[in-house]
Parts: structure tokens; C-alpha cells; sequence
């Protein structure tokens, strides 16, 4: 990618930092396949902007590559995976998201926080 995008540079550092998020920064930036990569660049962006911030479906999409529009959808699926697990939290408008739910719109994930009950 010539010009990359702010969520890929995000990632690439998140790499080089060696700190959270960093292995899954790895996947997300080199693995074969896009779920793989979309699914690492979800947890990575997460944990790289910590419990106190969040990020969205489309950063992940752009992270992993510049035709990220036709990814949203799978992206937002595989958010609802990670919700489901606990490994990220899905939230609208600030309020948490049941990932099993019926739900349109911007979405937002972020790492769990203890207050999540």
C-alpha cells in the first residue's frame, strides 16, 4: 500500500511496539487469509487503544487493506464472534450491544471493562 491508512500505520506501530496487541498486529498484518487478518486487526486495534477507548468494524477493514467496503459486513460479524467469547465488547451510542441482538447502525468495540459485569 502506497498511501496507507491511518488504522494500517496504527497496526504497524502497535507491531513494532512489542506491547498489547502486538502478536495480533503481526497476524493481521501478514496472514493468508482475510478473516484471519481482519479478525487479529480487530483485537489489536482494541488493545492497542485500551479498555478506555474503542474502535470500529471499519478500521479494521482498513487496516487490512484500501477496498475495504465489500469486508464490513464480515467484519462486524466477526466482532459479534469475539463479543460472544468476551473477548471485546460491542457498544452503541455507549450503551453495550448483546451480540446475539438485533442492532443497525455504527457500532464501536472496545476491550471488556471490570464495570462490564
Amino acid at each position: 500500500m502506497a498511501d496507507r491508512s491511518a488504522p494500517r500505520r496504527e497496526l504497524e506501530q502497535t507491531r513494532d511496539g512489542a506491547g498489547p496487541g502486538a502478536d495480533q498486529a503481526r497476524i493481521a498484518l501478514t496472514a493468508d487469509g482475510v478473516p484471519e487478518r481482519l479478525r487479529a486487526a480487530i483485537l489489536a486495534l482494541a488493545h492497542a487503544r485500551g479498555a478506555n477507548s474503542s474502535t470500529c468494524p471499519s478500521d479494521a477493514a482498513r487496516a487490512v487493506t484500501d477496498d475495504w467496503r465489500p469486508l464490513l459486513p464480515r467484519a462486524r460479524e466477526l466482532a459479534r464472534e469475539l463479543a460472544r467469547t468476551g473477548q471485546v465488547r460491542l457498544t452503541q451510542r455507549n450503551r453495550l450491544l448483546d451480540p446475539d441482538g438485533e442492532w443497525r447502525g455504527p457500532i464501536r468495540i472496545r476491550l471488556p471493562r471490570p464495570s462490564d459485569g
